[in-house]
């Protein structure tokens, strides 16, 4: 399994934006310039995560992005699913057509795979994706 790249850009996106927690707001221009990635890109990326709550964006002046959460509660299956939707390894869990379906026998072990997955996903948080030291 490989994240697209517009996951990977959210990652790297949202691991910039938690580093400005409790100093205001960024923008996404400026997350553009720290991270490297281009504007248009990031632009798209943070739609994605403002739809999905994981940033939070205020116009007019003083406005920008945010972290909707505290960096310690989103994890990288967050992200990854802001941008990619459910974490499923094969497409014949979300009701795709499949030529063998009627004689599989792995499918329904899939949804166990799926969850282990997540779980694992789930349980890095963004604070370790960013390097920073998580408060309790």
């Amino acid at each position: 399994m490989r994240l697209s790249n517009l996951a990977d850009y959210a990652v790297v996106t949202m691991s910039a934006a938690s580093r400005h927690c409790g100093g205001g707001r960024v923008s996404a221009s400026e997350l553009a310039s720290e991270t490297g990635l281009p504007a248009p890109t990031v632009q798209k990326v943070v739609s994605k995560l403002t739809a999905a709550g994981l940033l939070r964006s205020t116009r007019g002046a003083g406005g920008g992005l945010q972290l909707a959460r505290p960096a310690a509660a989103i994890s990288l299956a967050d992200i990854v699913e802001a941008v990619e939707g459910p974490i499923a390894l094969t497409a014949c869990i979300d009701g795709h057509d499949c030529a063998v379906d009627h004689n599989c026998s792995v499918k329904p072990h899939w949804p166990l795979v799926n969850e282990t997955l997540r779980k694992a996903l789930a349980d890095i948080p963004l604070t370790q994706l960013a390097g920073q030291r998580e408060i309790a």
